[in-house]
């Protein structure tokens, strides 16, 4: 029906199309050499039908797939603080002022609202869509393509991988279904469905400019397909398609130092969003596999000093105890050449296919030794929460506060006595409670005078904490410790 490897009709579009060129030059005038060709526009009928065929062809595609794209608005609330008067704590001010010159530091707030895209994925209405176009919602309402609003609920959220999955209360809707991303070449033509700075059923074409492409800097596990269709600010979370009409990507980012389109766009291949939204869908959460290796890429170098006569796969720098990994006997010097059937060539891509992996799963990981190749067959673990560098969201003044178990190598790093224990602060997302409080990197040691050891103590206490409720921390920072209190006045 379309255009995919087809030389032929490759070369009667191209025909049809110099044909329309070089008439439409007569007409107006240019100076082409007409001895080749009469006065009047000459467009051969096959020409004529052969491009209302391709315009028929697209436009049935467009038709078929916006139905299932939807525009998404969320409104969220964010706090900020006055500016402390640097006068304020001055004895000569508070002599002719008084005690309540400068005032003090008062919480302010105001709405944010935002806008992009979702895809529904099933006819019950579960919409597919980005992590950072619902983060931190108040309020999240979902259009469809017949005008009809719905408030979105949220079921799921994966940073990660910037996924979301939220709900809508209809019926019978219409659905995308899901391609197979990985099937998708280099020159294959894509259409970009969304809602760009809120107008609603934009479709732009393109073709898929690259795949695989990693360290962009995007996500924590990337994998994206590139693509030159349109993409503009707005679009995150709406379908990239194939001549199909199928789902083959989720538009998240574009390259742009003008904040607006300059042919580079990445969507997240469905492939790896179908993996995600099944776990959001049935668990709230990703559940991700676990090998239990450090890797790093083979150069040229390392090929060498490895016996290796490619620089293909990944190098594995360490083996971390009682993991998958040393179970099955991988060692450090392996390289990784082969998992479960697919040939590795980057770290990113061993670490994708991992986490993309059921726990209690057996695979086969093709190892090269000193120059020599093997197999092993590895069962694969959970990714453990100590890993994942994230603890849960709470409804109370620690929203926004990412925390994580407090490893040997962090505690080193940190220069962490022996006998302190707690959590480190990973994260801490703007318009949260505690900025200004904690910093990145500080260990609490204490909450509501609770102590706390590892994330399971920090996410037992913290759970049981009410909205609204002031909280006091016990914390851990450059060699100090001391108590602060947050408070939501």
């Amino acid at each position: 029906m379309m255009i995919t490897g087809n030389k032929t009709l490759l070369i009667s579009v191209t025909s049809a199309l110099t044909g329309i060129i070089v008439g439409l030059a007569i007409s107006t005038g240019l100076n082409f050499n007409t001895a080749a060709y009469s006065e009047e526009p000459k467009i051969s009928k096959g020409s004529i039908e052969l491009l209302s065929k391709t315009n028929h062809a697209m436009a049935e595609v467009a038709a078929a797939v916006m139905p299932a794209v939807v525009n998404i608005s969320s409104t969220r609330t964010v706090k900020t603080q006055d500016m402390a008067n640097p006068f304020q704590n001055d004895p000569m001010f508070k002599r002719f002022f008084g005690d309540q010159f400068g005032g003090s530091m008062h919480p302010r707030e105001f709405k944010q609202s935002s806008l992009g895209s979702g895809v529904i994925v099933d006819k019950d209405g579960y919409v597919l869509t980005n992590n950072h176009v619902i983060k931190d919602a108040d309020e999240i309402k979902i259009k469809l393509s017949d005008k009809r609003e719905f408030k979105g609920k949220v079921i799921g959220t994966d940073p990660k991988t910037d996924l979301a999955v939220v709900k809508i209360e209809a019926h019978n809707l219409p659905v995308l279904k899901l391609g197979k991303s990985d099937l998708m070449k280099v020159g294959e033509t894509v259409l970009a469905v969304g809602t760009p700075f809120g107008l609603n059923q934009t479709v732009t074409s393109g073709i898929v400019s690259a795949v695989g492409r990693a360290d962009v800097g995007i996500a924590d596990y990337e994998d994206f397909i590139q693509t030159d269709a349109a993409i503009n600010p707005g679009n995150s979370g709406g379908a990239l398609v194939n001549i199909h009409g199928e789902l083959i990507g989720i538009n998240t980012a574009i390259f742009s130092t003008s904040g607006g389109y300059q042919g580079i766009g990445f969507a997240i291949p469905s492939n790896m969003a179908k993996t995600v939204m099944d776990s959001l869908i049935r668990s709230g959460k990703v559940v991700r596999g676990w090998l239990g290796v450090s890797i790093q890429p083979v150069t040229a170098d390392l090929a060498k000093q490895f016996d290796l006569k490619e620089e293909k796969g990944v190098l594995v720098g360490d083996v971390t105890e009682d993991s998958p990994a040393e179970r099955a006997g991988i060692k450090r010097g392996d390289v990784i050449a082969e998992y479960n059937g697919t040939l590795i060539s980057d770290p990113a891509m061993l670490r994708n296919l991992v986490a993309g992996t059921e726990p209690d799963t057996e695979v086969a990981v093709k190892l090269l030794r000193e120059g020599k190749a093997q197999t092993v067959k590895v069962t694969i673990g959970e990714l453990p929460a100590s890993l994942q560098n994230v603890s849960k969201e709470y409804d109370n003044l620690l929203k926004g506060v990412q925390v994580q178990d407090l490893t040997p190598e962090i505690r080193k790093e940190l220069n962490i006595p022996k006998h302190v224990n707690g959590v480190i602060v990973a994260n801490i997302e703007e318009g949260s409670a505690v900025t200004g409080l904690l910093t990145r990197g500080d260990l609490l040691i204490q909450v509501n005078k609770k102590k706390i050891g590892s994330l399971k103590d920090y996410e037992k206490e913290v759970s049981a904490i009410k909205t609204g409720e002031d909280i006091l921390l016990l914390i851990f920072r450059n060699g100090s410790t001391f108590y602060a209190t947050v408070s939501a006045h």
